[in-house]
Parts: C-alpha cells; structure tokens; sequence
C-alpha cells in the first residue's frame, strides 16, 4: 500500500541548488533525483518534493500548494508572501546591491535621484527585483522630497505600474549587470563577492538587504496537528545539518591526572563524556566542540592528551530546542 505524502515540500532550482541538495543529503539517509523530472525522493514518504524556481515558491508555499518550501530571504521580501520563516539554513548568502557604472560621481542612489532631477533626466535603474527596488527608491530622502508618495514606474513586457515616469524600474531577465550604462542608469542586483560588477565596470553605491537560504512554511498547515508533527520533523533534521557544518567531534585518551586540566579548557555541547580505557590510568574522551575554537585548542591538547581523532558530524539534532519551539 502506498504511503500518501502528509507534506509538500519545494525545493529551489538554480543558483542555490547544489547547495540544497547538500543539505538535504546531510539531513535524509537517501536522496533520490530522477532523471529528467523535477521530482526528489526523500527516504521519508510522508513528505513529497518538487524542485522550482526559488522565485515562484514563496508565494506557492503562501497560497497552500506547498506546506513548506526553500527559497531565498530576499524572494520572500519581493513577492511580499505570507509565510512563516522557520529557519535560517546559512547557505546562499548573497547582498542585493545598487551598483552605477565606474565613471559616474554619485556616492548613492539618494544622490542619482536629485541630480537627475535637476537635470530633468529620467533615471532608469534595471532589477529582476521589481518590488525591492520600489520600496528602497521611495525611501530614499530626495525622492520623497521630490516626488512625495508617488510610485516609480514598474516597466515589464506586458506590464506598467505606477505614476512616476521621472523614475522607471524596468524588469531584467538576467545578465542585468550588462545594461549599464547604454540601457539604464543604475541596477539592483545581486553579488556575492562584487567581481562581476567590478568586471563589468560597475561600483556598488548602497546594499539594499543580505539575504541566504531560509526554510518556510504555511501557516494554515502549520496549525494543522498532523502537518505541523511532520513540518517540526523536516526542521529538525535540517537544523542538525545547519549545526553539523559549525561543530567537530572530538575522541581523545587523557591519563587520569589531567583530566580536570582538561575539562577547564575543552568546550562542549553540554559535557564530555568520560570512559575508563582498558590501560588503567587512562580515559578516553568524547565531546562535540564548536569548529572555530578547535584551532584554539590544539597547543593545549598536544601538552596533555594523546590519540586525538576528529571527525565533523553530518548533524547535530538539538531535540529539546526544537521541541520548545514547537509548543511555543
């Protein structure tokens, strides 16, 4: 008899999809993607995936055609989706940047939007973020001065919104950092280390917001008993994956007297355990530390401790944080 999905679960195709697989990989004992579909089986049937744009799965995941979903934070601020945000998953870290060709004086958006003014210059900025790109423009200082609450001009292929032709967003398809300057002024875009700006002659003026990869869910299935057990179970092996990458697994064997130096200087989750060795006199040693103190303890450890085995564990499943949050 076939197990019917209690959860549809969409996961991102593009930029951040290797990076999803990993994670996935690390929180599920198998992960299956077949061939030509769009299809991912988990070994968990109780929870269906389908692989879509990162763009669309906010809203889908809004409207109840998904319960949960993996997209980018900042897809989640454009489509202005009704979602809860579960959990930051810290991959896909990305900055949504204003960037103007090299040659230009301007030291930010604000600045563009008055002298361009003055001049009685349309200003055209390019973005695939439509919304972002409205709401950061009618914040900016000059522009309410100017215009007010006018709306700029949203200009796609099929589609015009807003009043103000003074200022004009025009939607990019991709490769928006080719425009400039010959097709528009400015462009909203995003950049991980800022090179292919610099190599398309681009400086960035403002960063708008920083995004990364977080896990959402819908709300009406969230307040569901069944779908809500099943939702708390894919953030938890989540979060173990997100932990795992951050902490080591330590075994190490310590001679009895050192063991209280020892314990003064070694982190953990909670604390080490501590096992007599066949050799009397000795222990052995088992702890999870935190990746970035490891580097810390080596000169010590080499003073009082033999046989140091270290591995990263592929998670760390905090059940008891995860409970607390699903009774909150």
């Amino acid at each position: 008899m076939t197990t019917l999905a209690k959860v549809k679960f969409a996961v991102p195709k593009g930029s951040i999809e290797e990076s999803t697989f990993k994670i996935l990989e690390k929180s599920w004992t198998r992960v299956v993607r077949r061939d030509r579909t769009y299809r991912i089986v988990l070994d968990d049937p109780e929870i269906s995936v389908k692989m879509l744009r990162p763009q669309e799965i906010p809203n889908l995941v809004s409207d109840g055609l998904y319960d949960v979903g993996i997209t980018g934070r900042d897809w989640v601020g454009e489509t202005k989706s009704d979602v809860s945000i579960l959990l930051d998953l810290e991959y896909g870290r990305i900055k949504l940047v204003i960037a103007i060709p090299d040659s230009y004086n301007f030291k930010s958006l604000d600045e563009m939007i008055l002298a361009y003014a003055k001049k009685k210059k349309i200003l055209r900025i390019s973005s695939e973020y439509l919304t972002t790109a409205a709401k950061f423009i009618t914040q900016c200082k000059n522009y309410k001065k100017l215009y007010g609450s006018k709306q700029p001009l949203i200009v796609t292929p099929w589609l015009r919104l807003g009043s103000n032709k003074n200022v004009q967003i025009f939607l990019s398809f991709g490769a928006t950092e080719a425009k400039p300057p010959e097709d528009v002024d400015a462009i909203m875009d995003v950049t991980e280390t800022g090179t292919t700006l610099t190599q398309n002659q681009l400086k960035i003026v403002d960063t708008v917001m920083e995004s990364t990869a977080v896990l959402i869910a819908n709300k009406t299935s969230l307040k569901d008993k069944i779908k809500r057990e099943k939702i708390y179970d894919i953030v938890t092996m989540l979060h173990g994956a997100v932990e795992g990458k951050k902490h080591l697994h330590l075994f190490l064997n310590v001679k009895e007297e050192n063991i209280q130096k020892l314990l003064e200087e070694l982190p953990s989750l909670k604390r080490p355990t501590i096992s007599p060795l066949s050799e009397k006199g000795w222990y052995g040693i088992n702890t999870v530390i935190p990746k970035s103190e490891f580097h810390k303890l080596i000169p010590k450890l080499r003073k009082i401790a033999q046989g140091l085995v270290v591995h990263e564990p592929k998670q760390i499943l905090a059940l008891e944080e995860i409970k607390r949050d699903e009774e909150n």
